[in-house]
């Protein structure tokens, strides 16, 4: 197991907050996905710095299966945790890193994906504000699905959320489905038309209670792990945000996330 030095805490009125980044190399749509190189550094490298740089975590760790990924991440200096291969999903990796000893401190849990290379802080601040200041178990996030095109994509994950902002499903399927036509495209600019932005915040006992169960019909049929707590009841509450960058999920995710970074100057950002 690779070391990990601290960072100070906010102090014991807010509580501490662990983010841990899932980095499992065995991806079926990107090969190789954590090492994928986008503008010549690996995807996680992109990941690591971002969430490096920021104040709402306390301390962040990568948790991975690979000695490979171990490897490129101790050469920038970020603590890594060595996770189990068969694992049936990110949270089951973060919550194995979440209960070992040196960690039992953190109150709250942060799920930062490892293929999000412009996550957004204010995105991961507004989960983590669900579970510390409002007392979901779960919070996550989701934006303005925008356009038709990504309504009927399946790698696309769509959310319905009800008024107090609680998750009543996610589908990789065109949800809600509007039965009197095609919604217009200012519909699809506001909610109800929700894009699920992949990150999950969890205070102690609401991770401890999802990974509690195996995996669920409904996850394993839509391959969305988040299924599994709404199948078991566990409430997740959901942040509406502004436009949030999707991840990185396929060789054509790769050539636009290369032409955002480009377009943000990003690119030739100091190694």
């Amino acid at each position: 197991m690779h070391s990990a030095v601290f960072r100070p805490g906010p102090g014991p009125m807010s509580g501490r907050v662990l983010g841990v980044v899932p980095a499992r190399l065995a991806s079926t749509r990107l090969p190789r996905k954590p090492l994928y190189p986008i503008l010549g550094r690996p995807l996680i490298e992109w990941v690591w710095r971002r969430i490096d740089a920021m104040d709402v975590l306390d301390h962040a760790v990568v948790a991975t299966d690979s000695e490979e990924v171990a490897e490129v991440c101790v050469k920038l200096g970020a603590p890594v945790e060595m996770t189990a291969s068969e694992l049936p999903s990110g949270t089951d990796r973060v919550a194995e890193v979440a209960a070992r000893p040196g960690f039992e401190d953190f109150e709250w849990i942060a799920n930062v994906q490892g293929d999000e290379p412009l996550l957004a802080e204010a995105h991961l601040a507004a989960a983590i504000a669900l579970v510390r200041d409002e007392g979901w178990p779960i919070g996550t996030c989701a934006t303005p699905v925008g356009d038709d095109e990504s309504r009927g994509d399946p790698g696309v994950v769509k959310v319905a959320r009800a008024e107090n902002g609680r998750a009543l499903y996610f589908s990789r399927a065109r949800i809600p489905y509007a039965r009197d036509g095609k919604p217009a495209p200012e519909q699809l600019a506001a909610p109800p038309f929700l894009r699920h932005v992949g990150l999950y915040a969890y205070s102690r006992e609401g991770l401890e209670r999802w990974v509690a169960h195996p995996p669920t019909p409904l996850e394993e049929l839509e391959k969305l792990e988040q299924l599994r707590p709404l199948e078991a009841g566990i409430d997740i509450g959901v942040a509406l945000v502004a436009d949030a960058d999707p991840g990185v999920d396929t060789p054509a995710d790769v050539l636009r996330i290369e032409a955002r970074l480009e377009a943000l100057g990003l690119a030739t950002a100091e190694r």
